[in-house]
């Protein structure tokens, strides 16, 4: 009886809670580097920008608030990159996880 009487009040309470939605991806893309200057950081900027805006006009299916590089890294003659994609809810559980760790470090970068 008193299993019966704890599963029937965790029921409820979950029965009434409300799911926040928030969206958080992470991709990886890649781009060759056979017709980019990497010398040339406007061009390799506009390369990556493409990419990065390919992967959130077909891969997601909302609005990103957050576009953060994770990663990059150049195997053979491309470049692979990581972003990170979050809505606004995403990017406020992400804000709320890094705020009790120390050695977290959040940067903003344009793209």
């Amino acid at each position: 009886m008193k299993y019966l009487l704890a599963a029937l009040t965790l029921a409820s309470v979950a029965s009434f809670g409300v799911p926040a939605w928030a969206h958080v991806v992470q991709a990886t893309t890649s781009v060759s580097l056979a017709d980019v200057d990497v010398n040339d950081k406007p061009e390799l900027e506009k390369v990556l920008k493409s990419a990065v805006n390919d992967v959130i006009r077909e891969a997601i299916a909302f609005k990103p608030t957050l576009v953060a590089l994770t990663d990059a890294q150049v195997i053979g003659g491309r470049l692979y990159v990581r972003v990170l994609i979050a809505d606004e809810a995403g990017e406020r559980t992400l804000q709320e996880l890094t705020e009790g760790d120390d050695t977290a470090t959040v940067s903003r970068v344009r793209i």
